[in-house]
C-alpha cells in the first residue's frame, strides 16, 4: 500500500520505474554504444606519425577502400598527407588494393593494379597534350613520358614487387592507356625542357646526371640543386656535364678553338653565352676552312661544353621532318662535314634560329599531328662558304679556322684530357656572365638593332663578365660587314646587280629588261648555269633575296607599278640617289604595296625623270633609262596621259640614238628596235619600246 501511495502521490524514485521497464534499458545502450563509434581515418595523420603501422590495421584499410571509391579526391588528399608524414604509401597502396579486391567481391585485374600503382606517381600534361609521370625514384624526382620505355619498366617493377609475377602486354596496354588520360584530363598542365629552362626570372641548366640535379642562375650567382621547380626530359645519347667550378677564366677556353683571331674567339663565346639561355634567337655558327683545320673538334668541344651527346656531330638530314626530330631531342645541333645547303635546308634553319614550328602527321592512318615549336643553337661546318642565302646569312655568324702547322698539332687524346681538366672551370665562368648578363639586360641599351637583336642585346649584357663593354658590338658589326661581300659574291645575280650599278647611279625597267640586260653583262657562260633565273618571275624573287645586302652596299632596289596597266616597274639606285616616286595618277594596288613592305622596301612611287635630271648637261649621256613625259591617248595605254602633249622626237631619231648608244658601249643591236619592227608600226608603240631599253637616251 506504501509503494501505491507513493506513486499515487507522485513521490516513487524514477530509478524504479527505469528499472521495471527493459525497452528503456535498449535505447539507453544503443545511445551509447553510438557515441563510442568514431571514424578509423579521423586524425590517421598524426597517428601516423607517433605510430607507422597506424593506416595498416583493417579497419583503416577497410575504411581507405570505401573512401577511395566513393570520394576520389578526398582519398588523394589523404594518401599525400600520410606520404609527407612519412608514411609508406607504396605499401598502403598495395594493402588498399587487396581491401578493394575483397569489396568488389573477387582479385583485382591485372590493369586495375597496374592503374593503382601508377597513381602513386604525379601525373601532368604538357601543352602539346602528351602525358608525363613524376617518379620518385631513391629519394629524387624523375620525369618520363608516359608511353616511354622507362615508365612502362618502372610500372612493370612495380607490379612485381606487388604481386611477385609479371602483368599481361594487354593489361600493361590498357593501363597506360587509362594513365595518360588520367594524366591529360585529371592532372595539371606543366612545361617540359630539354636541357635548359626558365621560371620566374631564373635559369635552369639540367647536368643530366643519375641524382636530376640542375644548375639554378639568377642576377645574385649560380647553385646546384636537387628537385628544381622546372621539369627536364631525358632523351637517349644525353650525357652529363661536370659540376661546375668558380675561380676559372674564359682564356683557358682558346687553346681548344682553332679561331684565327680575337674577334672570332669574342664572337662564338658569345654564341656560347647565348646556347645558355632557354629562348632564341640563336644565331647559326657557320664554320669554314680548308682540311685539317680542326672544324669538326671545334664543334665537338662546344657541344661537349654545353649540350654532351654520344653522337656530337651528325650529318645534315635529308628532309625538314628529321631536323625537327633531332631539335626536338637535342639543345644544341651540330652538322659534319656541310657541303652545300639546299633551299629547303637553309629556309629550316632560318625558323630554327628565330624560332619557328612544325608539324606532321604521327601516323599515316589518322589525322593526329606531332607538334614542335622553339629555337635551336645548330653549327654548320664545311671546306667552302656554305651559307650563301642571304636570309641565312643575316641570322649567322661566319668563322673561318686557320690552318694548323705540323708543329702545333696534338693528339686527341692528349687535347680531350686537358679539355675535361679544364672543363669545370670553364663552364663555371660562362656561368658567371649568364648571372651578369641577368642582372644587365633591363639597362642594355645598342646604337641600334640588327636582324638578331634579342642575341646581340644579351651578348652585350654578359661580356663585361668576360671582357671590356664594346667588345663584343664591334666583333659582330665586322663578321656581318665581311658577310654581305661574302654572300653577294655567291650570288651571281646580286654581283652582277653590283657590277652594273659601277658604272651608274640609277636603272629603271620591267623584269625582262634586267633580265637582258644582267645576262649580257654576266656573260653568256654564267646566264647558262642552273642558279642563274630563266624567267622574269625568278629573278624578282632573287632580287627580292637579295636586297637586304645589297641595300647594305648602297644599293637600292624598289618595285612599282606604272600606268593603267599596271606593268611591274624595277627601279635600282645607288646612295645618295633617292627612288623615284610614282605620279599620283597611278598608286599601287593594296596588295602590290602590301607584298612589297613585306620585303622591307617601302612601296615607293614612280616618277618621270628628264634626261638631266641627274644634273647632267644635255648633251652628255646619262646612264639612266630617261621617262619623259609622253601621251598615249591614241593608244589607250594610260588614261592619265591622254591630256600631255606629244613628244617630237621622231621613232627613227630614237632607234638612231639607242643604236649609237650601244655602238659606243660595245653592245649588240638593240633587241628592243627589233621586238619594236615585229610588233608593227603602231603609233608610237616603237618609240616606246626603244625607250624601254635601259641605255636608251633621246639625243
Amino acid at each position: 500500500m506504501n509503494g501505491e501511495s507513493q506513486i499515487k502521490n507522485g513521490t516513487a524514485p524514477i530509478v524504479e520505474v527505469t528499472r521495471a521497464d527493459p525497452g528503456a534499458n535498449l535505447i539507453a545502450e544503443a545511445i551509447d554504444a553510438a557515441e563510442d563509434i568514431v571514424d578509423p581515418l579521423d586524425k590517421l595523420v598524426a597517428r601516423s606519425v607517433a605510430d607507422p603501422g597506424a593506416a595498416f590495421t583493417p579497419e583503416v584499410l577497410k575504411r581507405f577502400a570505401i573512401l577511395k571509391n566513393e570520394d576520389r579526391a578526398k582519398f588523394e588528399l589523404l594518401r599525400s598527407q600520410l606520404k609527407k608524414a612519412g608514411c609508406r604509401v607504396t605499401a598502403l597502396d598495395q594493402a588498399i588494393a587487396e581491401e578493394r579486391g575483397d569489396i568488389r567481391g573477387g582479385e583485382a585485374t591485372d590493369a586495375d593494379i597496374l592503374i593503382d600503382l601508377a597513381l602513386t606517381a604525379e601525373l601532368f600534361h604538357s601543352p602539346e597534350g602528351i602525358g608525363f609521370a613524376d617518379l620518385d625514384i631513391t629519394g629524387h624526382r624523375e620525369t618520363w613520358p608516359i608511353h616511354s620505355k622507362t615508365f612502362r619498366r618502372w610500372l612493370a617493377q612495380r607490379f612485381f614487387e606487388a604481386t611477385k609475377g609479371a602483368p599481361s602486354s594487354e593489361a600493361l596496354r590498357s593501363a597506360l592507356n587509362v594513365i595518360e588520360a588520367k594524366a591529360i584530363f585529371d592532372a595539371p598542365e606543366r612545361v617540359v625542357n630539354v636541357r635548359v629552362a626558365e621560371l620566374d626570372g631564373k635559369l635552369y641548366l639540367d647536368l643530366c646526371d643519375e641524382a636530376w640535379r640542375a644548375i639554378e642562375i639568377d642576377a645574385s650567382g649560380w647553385q646546384v640543386i636537387h628537385n628544381p621547380p622546372v621539369r627536364f626530359r631525358r632523351s637517349r645519347g644525353m650525357r652529363p656535364l661536370p659540376l661546375p667550378q668558380p675561380g676559372g677564366t674564359i682564356d683557358a677556353l682558346r687553346p681548344f678553338l682553332n679561331v684565327k683571331s680575337d674577334a672570332d674567339f669574342v664572337l662564338i663565346v658569345a654564341w656560347v653565352v647565348a646556347c645558355l639561355r632557354n629562348r632564341g634567337p640563336y644565331p647559326v655558327a657557320a664554320l669554314s676552312g680548308e682540311h685539317g683545320t680542326a672544324k669538326s673538334t671545334f664543334c665537338a668541344i662546344l657541344r661537349a661544353l654545353l649540350d654532351p651527346n654520344t653522337a656530337p656531330l651528325r650529318a645534315l638530314p635529308r628532309e625538314d621532318r628529321d631536323l625537327f626530330i633531332a631539335a626536338n631531342n637535342a639543345h644544341i645541333l651540330a652538322f659534319d662535314n656541310v657541303s652545300s645547303l639546299p633551299a629547303w635546308t637553309s629556309d629550316t634553319l632560318c625558323r630554327l634560329a628565330t624560332g619557328g614550328g612544325f608539324a606532321t602527321r604521327q601516323l599515316y592512318s589518322d589525322q593526329d599531328e606531332v607538334l614542335f615549336e622553339g629555337a635551336r643553337p645548330v653549327m654548320l661546318n664545311g671546306i667552302e662558304d656554305i651559307v650563301t642565302r642571304p636570309d641565312l646569312a643575316d641570322r649567322a655568324v661566319f668563322l673561318t679556322l686557320e690552318p694548323i702547322p705540323e708543329e702545333r698539332r696534338r693528339s686527341e687524346a692528349e687535347l680531350w684530357a686537358a679539355f675535361e681538366a679544364e672543363r669545370p672551370r670553364i663552364l663555371g665562368v660562362l656561368l658567371d656572365a649568364v648571372v651578369e648578363g641577368l642582372k644587365r639586360l633591363p639597362e642594355t641599351r645598342l646604337p641600334k638593332l640588327p636582324r638578331m637583336a634579342d642575341f646581340a642585346l644579351w651578348a652585350t649584357a654578359c661580356e663585361t663578365a668576360l671582357w671590356p663593354g664594346g667588345t663584343f658590338w664591334s666583333a659582330y658589326c665586322g663578321n656581318r660587314d665581311e658577310a654581305v661581300e661574302g654572300v653577294i659574291d655567291a650570288d651571281p645575280i646580286a654581283a652582277t646587280v653590283r657590277a652594273m650599278m659601277a658604272t651608274r647611279t640609277e636603272w629603271m625597267g620591267t623584269a625582262s629588261d634586267l633580265l637582258g640586260a644582267l645576262g649580257e653583262l654576266a656573260g653568256e657562260r654564267v646566264a647558262k648555269f642552273n642558279t642563274w633565273p630563266d624567267t622574269p618571275r625568278a629573278l624578282g624573287g632573287r632580287l627580292r633575296r637579295g636586297a637586304s645586302f645589297l641595300r647594305k652596299i648602297g644599293i637600292e632596289i624598289g618595285f612599282e607599278r606604272e600606268g593603267s596597266a599596271r606593268t611591274r616597274i624595277i627601279h635600282i639606285a645607288t646612295a645618295g640617289k633617292p627612288l623615284a616616286p610614282e605620279m599620283e595618277q597611278a598608286q599601287p594596288s593594296a596588295r602590290t604595296a602590301e607584298r612589297d613592305t613585306s620585303d622591307g622596301l617601302a612601296p615607293a612611287q614612280l616618277r618621270t625623270v628628264a634626261d638631266h635630271a641627274d644634273g647632267k648637261p644635255r648633251g652628255s649621256a646619262p646612264t639612266v633609262r630617261t621617262s619623259p613625259l609622253k601621251s598615249q591617248g591614241r593608244n589607250g595605254a594610260d588614261g592619265a596621259d591622254a591630256n600631255l602633249p606629244d613628244q617630237p622626237v621622231p621613232e627613227r631619231k630614237a632607234w638612231r640614238a639607242c643604236e649609237r648608244r650601244r655602238s659606243l658601249e660595245g653592245g649588240s643591236y638593240c633587241r628592243y628596235r627589233t621586238s619594236a619592227r615585229r610588233r608593227g608600226s603602231r603609233a608610237g608603240g616603237s618609240r616606246a619600246a626603244a625607250r624601254r631599253c635601259p641605255r636608251f637616251a633621246f639625243a
